[in-house]
């Protein structure tokens, strides 16, 4: 054997792989790797980011939201999503061109902390226009010393603020009262999380609408102008944290009769807000005393909020009762029966009997007057003169 063919030999038996490519037998390759990262404050994905890696798509997928994903420019680095909700975990991908070849990786995302330790049944609402109230409870498998922070995130500044006016209960944060709502958007990002020195806590996270969790106070001004037929009601719309117009309102008329026997005579009226804050309630003259209580919702939510104080219309005094009818026909009956007797007595001539007065007479003796007796009579003698009557004989 030549030293030729020696040394095709030993390149054949100390490198077998290239000979099994060369022969078109695959060959192990190591997948590359981007190396992804999630913040979670930032909501922002990132990733190695090198002259052979171009990046194309990224995407995002929660059990809240769903699957979003956007395409991305030649030289990212990164990607950032608005607010999702990520307490339930979240999938992440990134798909780039690394030489010649296009992989996608993923990211599963994870809510730190144990099962149950999370703050529960949280829910806010606003009131007077400039506040809001937010309300959890502790977690079942939470430990008794956990401690619960609220804090809101302005999606479009990615700015946080914290709450400085927290309710405990048994020393623990279980509310919180908030007084910046004004510089608030419609759509509002709040997380709670938790620490405790026995167990990581859980985070919950919730999207606020604004609009469907503002509680409306009741409508302002409320007066009524009365007429012989009618009553007009009108009043103004209550301040709103968003810009409304009247239509967006809705309102609800508690008109209560005050008489105490027709208290049933109430009515509950509905009106939308382009009715121009009035309503013509019909009451003819005489009327009862009446009032009228009024309140507002959004009218595509209708949470209802509270009722207004009783405005008042109408007579004080109350309706004659039925006592006061019978009496009434009682007078009238005598005096019709009077009426008839004197016009009976003074046109007819019949005596009417007189009612006997036994008030002011000592016995039922009747009184006559007495009689002079005739001269040369007894009293109580009764003299009968008779006389004497002769016939006349005349004979023919």
């Amino acid at each position: 054997m030549g030293p030729l063919a020696t040394a095709v030999l030993v390149t054949v038996l100390l490198h077998p792989a290239s000979v099994l490519t060369q022969h078109g037998l695959p060959t192990v390759e190591s997948t590359p790797s981007v190396n992804l990262q999630f913040d979670p404050r930032r909501m922002t994905l990132t990733w190695n980011c090198t002259q052979n890696v171009t990046a194309v798509a990224c995407g995002m997928t929660s059990k809240d939201t769903g699957m979003l994903t956007m395409r991305l420019r030649k030289n990212a680095c990164q990607c950032s999503f608005q607010d999702r909700l990520l307490h339930k975990g979240a999938t992440f991908t990134v798909t780039v061109n690394i030489g010649q070849r296009q992989i996608t990786e993923k990211l599963l995302y994870m809510n730190p902390g144990g099962n149950k330790t999370a703050a529960q049944n949280f829910s806010c609402f606003i009131y007077n226009a400039d506040f809001m109230n937010c309300t959890w409870a502790k977690g079942q498998a939470a430990p008794d010393d956990v401690q619960y922070f609220l804090y809101i995130r302005d999606s479009k500044r990615k700015t946080e603020r914290q709450c400085r006016h927290y309710a405990p209960e048994a020393g623990t944060h279980v509310g919180c009262h908030l007084d910046f709502v004004s510089e608030l958007r419609h759509q509002t990002y709040v997380l709670v999380n938790g620490s405790s020195e026995r167990a990581g806590i859980q985070f919950f996270d919730a999207m606020l609408l604004l609009k469907k969790i503002e509680v409306h106070s009741p409508p302002s001004n409320i007066t009524v102008g009365c007429n012989a037929s009618h009553c007009l009601i009108r009043w103004e719309r209550p301040r709103s944290h968003l810009s409304t117009s009247d239509r967006d309102f809705q309102y609800q008329l508690h008109i209560q009769r005050q008489d105490k026997e027709q208290q049933g005579d109430n009515q509950l009226v509905e009106l939308s807000g382009d009715s121009g804050n009035a309503y013509d309630f019909p009451s003819p003259q005489p009327r009862a005393r009446h009032t009228v209580q009024m309140r507002a919702a959004d009218t595509r939510v209708l949470q209802w909020g509270a009722w207004s104080p009783p405005a008042e219309f109408g007579s004080r005094e109350q309706a004659p009762s039925l006592v006061h009818v019978y009496l009434l026909v009682i007078l009238g009956t005598l005096l019709g029966a009077l009426t008839l007797g004197y016009l009976f007595k003074r046109f007819v001539g019949t005596p009417v009997p007189q009612v006997k007065d036994k008030l002011n007479k000592d016995d039922d003796e009747i009184m006559w007057d007495k009689i002079p007796a005739a001269p040369g009579k007894a009293d109580g003698e009764d003299i009968l003169t008779v006389q004497e009557v002769r016939e006349s004989t005349v004979s023919v």
